[in-house]
């Protein structure tokens, strides 16, 4: 009886598939030598931040830094999808990539959008983030805007 019962719990398991959740998503202006802070004080990266912000001049770029975790088995690759609005009229950009988990699941992964991208979209106005596998939605979170 016991060995059934533990069979069948496997095999929900197997039939439930992965959980995960997007926990975090941090925006960063990037400059022409790819950094988002001159030091590791989050202090200092609030203040280049606030650089960047003012000086669209300096910056070559955009980064969006996302933790992000799943548990659970997964059938084929897991991606991480951002999908961004910007202030340009029908301006939408998506960028995808494959990201592999983490000790214990969580993983920070980093989406860099090009000059180009950005240019498109003016200034990001919203994002999507979502984590699939395969081509499955497991999780996804969005900004206030969305």
């Amino acid at each position: 009886m016991k060995l059934l019962l533990f069979a069948l719990g496997l095999s929900a398991g197997v039939l439930l598939g992965a959980e995960g959740k997007v926990i975090k998503v941090l925006p960063h202006f990037v400059d022409f030598q790819g950094r988002h802070t001159l030091s590791p004080s989050l202090y200092e990266r609030d203040a280049y931040q606030e650089l960047l912000r003012n000086h669209p001049e300096k910056r070559a770029g955009m980064q969006f830094e996302v933790l992000w975790k799943v548990s659970g088995p997964f059938s084929g690759p897991l991606r991480l999808r951002m999908e961004l609005r910007g202030t340009e009229s029908g301006s939408l950009e998506t960028v995808e990539m494959e990201v592999k988990r983490g000790f214990l699941g969580r993983r920070w992964s980093r989406v860099i959008l090009d000059p180009k991208q950005l240019a498109r979209l003016g200034t990001v106005a919203a994002w999507k983030a979502e984590l699939l596998d395969n081509t499955h939605r497991i999780t996804e979170t969005h900004s206030f805007l969305w």
